[in-house]
C-alpha cells in the first residue's frame, strides 16, 4: 500500500530503507564529512556535483494541466474521497497530493534501491556513534508566503509528527528521540542507541511544516484550511469528496536543484474523485480527466475500444514494472477466535481458485502472488540455505515443521472452479480443527455456525469473490460480501473491525524499520496499522528484529527469507495476484522519459512527465474549431 510521493521514502507500501554509509568518496574517506546524500551497503551513484536524475528529462516543457483519480493511498487517504487537508493525520480523509505542496530534508532516487540526495538539505554528517545526525539547511528553501524555512521548522516538525502524527507515523518514529535546532540553519536529529537503520530515511523523508501557522492552530485536527507549504505545489481550487488542484509554484525555491530538475513539469494537477469504478472509467472516456493507471484486466481487454482511442487521440501503453511487488490478498483478522486454528485458514486457502478466477475474471492477466516479498531476492524459496537455517533453527518446535521445508505456495487447481481435490482436503483440514457439519452448516468446536464477511469498498471487486465465497458455500461456510463506502471501510479497517479484509501492500528494496507495522505484535495491537492479519508471534518479532539488525545486504537477505518462511507458513492471508506491468491510458497531450527507473513505484505520472506544446496547441486548435 501509500497518496504517497513516489520520490519519498515513506510509501504506499512504504518502503523501508537501510544502514547509512555515504557514497561519496570524501565520506569514504571521512565518516564525520558532509555528504550530499545517504546509501545502503555502497556507494551513492550520484556525486556531489550530478545535474540532474539519469531519468528524467532536465529540458522538459513547463505548462498544461494533468489529471487524474488516485492510484495510490497514505495514512488517512481514500481513493474515492476526501474531507480534510490534513494527510497526516488519523482524523479525516485526507486529501490526495497533499506531500507535493512540502518540502522535505531528502528525496529518494528512484534508480537506486536505496539512496537520497538533499531538498531542503543541503548536507548530512553522521556522528561516529550514529546517534545524531546533522543536517545543514539550505538558506534559499521558503515557505510559499515568502517566510524563510529553517532547521527550526524541521525540528519542530519532526517532534509534532511524533507526538501527534497518523499513529502508523508514530510507530516507523519509536526509535527517533528528538530534533533540535540550535540555530537557523543547523538541525540535529537524535536517534535511540541500535535505533532501526532505516529511521533516519523515514525521517529525512518527512514533510516540513511552518512552526510559527501551528502556533495559533491545532496540528491533529481535520481541517479544510489551506497549510503553508513549502513544496512545488500549492493547494488551489479544491471541492470536498469530488477534486482537488493543486497549482505549480512558478518561483519555487527547489526548482533548480539536481533532485528536482526535470520534475513538476505541469501547471495544474487535479485529483477526480469517483464512488464507482465504472463511472470513473466513464469519466475518462468522457476527457474529464486525462490519464489513467487500468487496475482492472476486464476493463483493459474489454473496455479501450471508444473512439477517442480508435482515432489516436488516447494513446495506450504497456510500461514494465520491474520493481519489488508486496502482498495482494484477503487478509485473515486472527484476533477472532475462529480463525485462530492455522487448519481453518489453510481450508480457506485451498477453497480459492484463482486458475479459475484469471482466466475467466481477469483475461488471464495475472500472476499469482506467493510472498510480501514477490518479485524480489528476498523471497523464500526451495529448501533453507544454511545461513537461513542458523536464524530459523532456535524457533524448532516454536513455528510449524514446513518451514524447515519448501516454502508454502499457494496450490494450483484444476481451473474448472471447483477443484473437488482442493475442497477435499479443505473439510479435511476443517475437521482437524474440530468443525463439523450439522443441520447442513458448518459449526465451529463451540457449535456456532461457521460465518465470514469479507469487507470491501468497491462493488468492481463482486465479481472476485463470487466465485470464492460459492467455494466456501460447498464446504458448509456462510460466506457473505459487505460493500460499505470508503468512509466505513477505513474506518472498520483501522479498528480491525472485520472477518477478511482485501489489501495490497509493498516493501522496498532494502527493508528495515518499516517492517514492524505488518509483521509484529505491537503493530497488531495498533490501531491503523497495517497487520490486518493480527499477527502477535514471538518469532516473527525476533526475525523483524533481526531484519533491522543487518548491516550488510547478504544478512538481510537471509533475514527476509527466513521471516517470509514463517509467515507464508502461518496462513495469515489468501494470496491474490500481481501484474508485472502497467497498463496506462492518457489523452495524446503528454510525453514521459522513455525507461522507467528500476526502483519506481508506478510510472513517474505525473512527477516526470510534461504536457507537449505541439499536441496541447493542437488539441486548443481542434477546440476553437469545435467552438465555431
Amino acid at each position: 500500500m501509500m497518496l504517497v510521493s513516489r520520490r519519498d521514502v515513506f510509501g504506499l507500501g512504504v518502503g523501508a530503507l537501510g544502514v547509512l554509509r555515504f557514497g561519496a568518496a570524501k565520506a569514504a574517506a571521512d565518516p564525520n564529512a558532509e555528504a550530499h546524500g545517504m546509501s545502503v551497503f555502497g556507494d551513492l551513484k550520484y556525486p556531489a556535483d550530478f545535474k540532474h536524475f539519469d531519468y528524467v528529462n532536465p529540458d522538459a516543457p513547463k505548462g498544461g494541466v494533468f489529471s487524474f483519480i488516485p492510484s495510490v493511498r497514505a495514512y488517512n487517504q481514500s481513493y474515492f474521497t476526501f474531507s480534510s487537508l490534513n494527510a497526516y493525520i488519523l482524523r479525516g480523509e485526507g486529501a490526495q497530493g497533499m506531500d507535493m505542496t512540502f518540502a522535505a530534508l531528502m528525496v529518494r532516487a528512484n534508480d537506486e534501491p536505496d539512496a537520497m540526495y538533499g531538498l531542503a538539505a543541503k548536507s548530512v554528517t553522521i556522528s561516529p556513534d550514529k546517534l545524531t545526525y546533522r543536517f545543514v539547511m539550505r538558506p534559499e528553501a521558503r515557505f510559499h508566503d515568502g517566510t524563510k524555512l529553517t532547521a527550526r521548522d524541521a525540528a519542530f516538525s519532526l517532534n509534532i509528527l511524533k507526538s501527534k502524527g497518523h499513529p502508523l507515523i508514530v510507530l516507523q518514529l519509536r526509535d527517533f528521540v528528538k530534533a533540535e535546532a540550535p540555530d537557523d540553519s543547523t538541525l540535529l536529529v537524535s536517534f535511540a542507541a541500535k535505533h532501526a537503520r532505516d529511521v533516519p530515511l523515514y525521517v529525512a523523508g518527512l514533510p516540513i511544516f511552518s512552526q510559527a501557522y501551528y502556533e495559533t492552530r491545532a496540528f491533529d485536527e481535520s481541517t479544510l484550511d489551506t497549510p503553508l507549504g513549502s513544496g512545488p505545489y500549492k493547494v488551489g481550487k479544491f471541492e470536498p469528496n469530488r477534486f482537488i488542484e493543486f497549482e505549480r509554484v512558478k518561483d519555487w525555491w527547489g526548482a533548480d536543484l539536481p533532485v528536482s530538475r526535470g520534475f513538476f513539469n505541469v501547471d495544474v494537477v487535479r485529483y477526480e474523485y469517483y464512488r464507482d469504478r465504472d463511472v470513473a472509467f466513464e469519466g475518462f472516456t468522457g476527457k474529464n480527466y486525462l490519464f489513467r493507471e487500468e487496475f482492472t484486466a476486464r476493463v483493459w481487454a474489454t473496455r479501450y475500444d471508444f473512439p477517442a482511442v480508435k482515432d489516436g487521440r488516447v494513446k495506450l501503453e504497456t510500461l514494465p514494472d520491474d520493481s519489488p511487488h508486496g502482498a495482494q490478498g484477503w487478509f485473515i483478522n486472527t484476533r477472532r477466535d475462529k480463525f485462530k486454528d492455522v487448519r481453518v485458514r489453510e481450508a480457506l486457502n485451498l477453497a480459492f481458485d484463482f486458475e479459475w478466477t484469471n482466466k475467466t475474471i481477469m483475461y488471464g492477466a495475472y500472476t499469482r502472488t506467493r510472498s510480501p516479498f514477490q518479485n524480489s531476492d528476498m523471497m523464500a524459496s526451495g529448501m533453507p540455505s544454511p545461513e537461513e537455517l542458523e536464524l530459523l533453527e532456535p524457533y524448532r518446535g516454536k513455528v510449524p515443521d514446513e518451514v524447515f521445508g519448501e516454502p508454502f505456495v499457494p496450490p494450483v487447481s484444476d481451473g474448472s472452479g471447483q477443484d473437488r481435490a482442493l475442497l477435499r482436503k479443505a473439510v479435511q483440514s476443517l475437521a482437524a480443527a474440530g468443525l463439523k457439519v450439522k443441520d447442513g452448516k458448518l459449526r465451529l468446536p463451540n457449535s456456532d455456525v461457521f460465518q465470514i464477511e469479507f469487507l470491501v469498498d468497491e462493488p468492481s471487486l463482486e465479481p472476485h469473490h463470487a466465485p470464492y465465497i460459492k467455494n466456501l458455500g460447498v464446504l458448509g461456510i456462510d460466506a457473505t460480501l459487505r460493500i460499505v463506502d470508503a468512509v466505513q471501510y477505513r474506518a472498520r479497517v483501522e479498528d480491525f473491525d472485520f472477518d477478511i479484509a482485501m489489501e495490497n501492500f509493498g516493501m522496498s528494496a532494502t527493508p528495515g524499520d518499516s517492517v514492524r507495522p505488518f509483521f509484529t505484535s505491537q503493530a497488531a495491537k495498533t490501531k491503523g496499522s497495517y497487520n490486518l492479519a493480527g499477527i502477535s508471534d514471538p518469532v516473527m518479532d525476533a526475525l523483524v528484529e533481526k531484519i533491522i539488525a543487518a548491516d550488510n545486504r547478504s544478512d538481510l537477505t537471509t533475514a527476509c527469507r527466513a521471516l517470509d518462511r514463517v509467515f507464508r507458513a502461518g496462513r495469515y492471508w489468501v494470496p491474490q495476484w500481481y501484474r508485472a506491468n502497467h497498463p496506462i491510458a492518457y489523452w495524446d497531450l503528454f510525453a514521459h522519459p522513455a525507461k522507467l527507473p528500476r526502483y519506481a513505484q508506478g510510472v513517474g505520472a505525473p512527477e516526470n512527465w510534461w504536457s507537449d506544446p505541439a499536441k496541447l496547441a493542437k488539441s486548443e486548435n481542434i477546440k476553437a474549431e469545435q467552438a465555431k
